[in-house]
């Protein structure tokens, strides 16, 4: 029976294509689900810290770009200092660069356009006023790359929010 390229789970496996290329990584539900930003189980991405050894350059490029989605955590910064990969794979991975997912105060994906609610009052700094809370900012866009920040209009004036305070409507 196949096994997830992974974690090594058996049972049903999701082919994921490793963009830019065109390579393919077999992957169980739960990490299938986890590469598109759904929660996991904890310590679930634990087994990256094995996959990246793999001999499959398309395992070490799914590997590369989870532990990057986890590098402020301590084991991930070590697998990451431990990872080494030729230049051409390293550009590969690079190539789509890390995955940054935005997730409001009780951990759901935001998207580009969608509407939240401030769950705290907010004081803008440079605006002149304080964004109250329960206010709804409509449309919001996403800071590319880091998902504690989006933007979004409020009275008139575009600002940078911070995830933390924010709930998806």
């Amino acid at each position: 029976m196949a096994e997830c390229e992974i974690c090594g789970a058996s049972g049903p496996l999701t082919e994921v294509a490793m963009s830019p290329r065109t390579d393919v990584v077999a992957l169980c539900e739960t990490c299938a689900a986890g590469l598109k930003g759904e929660p996991v189980p904890e310590g679930h991405w634990q087994a990256l810290t094995g996959s990246m050894w793999s001999e499959r350059d398309a395992v070490k490029v799914v590997s590369w770009r989870l532990l990057n989605r986890f590098r402020d955590e301590a084991w991930a910064a070590d697998a990451l200092e431990m990872l080494y990969l030729e230049p051409e794979v390293e550009e590969w991975a690079k190539a789509a660069g890390p995955e940054v997912i935005h997730r409001d105060s009780v951990g759901a994906v935001l998207s580009s356009g969608d509407t939240v609610v401030l769950i705290k009052d907010l004081p803008v700094k440079g605006g002149g006023f304080t964004a109250k809370r329960g206010t709804a900012v409509r449309g919001i866009s996403l800071v590319p790359d880091n998902a504690g920040h989006i933007e979004g209009r409020v009275e008139g004036q575009r600002i940078v929010i911070l995830t933390e305070f924010v709930k998806k409507r």
